[in-house]
């Protein structure tokens, strides 16, 4: 029962989350009944990435460390929307960069770490 529930729980947030990435004023507008523009959108898709990446930790698992997994999905997730935010999408403040950096390095390490469990 535990692990069904936790499954129902899981394909809710990861696909509220793939929603949130692909089309945040959607949700937003239903949620809260507003707009959204701007750094609002990014960090919609910030959060859209941490609730994929939390159904991922989420879901029932039992060889690899499904936190391992989560962490390593948000944060590749999290790096490669952040360079493409950096290039592409005109907001650029000064800690995006060392963000950038900081996902990169931490996506590499939990990579390692998963590999070297599986």
């Amino acid at each position: 029962m535990k692990n069904r529930v936790l499954t129902v729980a899981a394909v809710g947030e990861a696909a509220t989350g793939l929603v949130l990435f692909v089309y945040p004023p959607i949700v937003i507008k239903l949620l809260f009944g507003t707009e959204i523009s701007g750094a609002g959108m990014v960090m919609s898709r910030i959060t859209g990435i941490t609730l994929i990446a939390l159904g991922v930790a989420c879901w029932p698992c039992a060889t690899v460390s499904c936190a391992l997994c989560g962490m390593l999905t948000y944060s590749a997730l999290a790096t490669l929307y952040l360079v493409y935010v950096g290039f592409a999408g005109g907001l650029s403040g000064i800690l995006l960069w060392p963000a950038v950096l900081l996902h990169a390095v931490l996506t590499l390490l939990l990579g390692r770490s998963w590999f070297r469990k599986a």
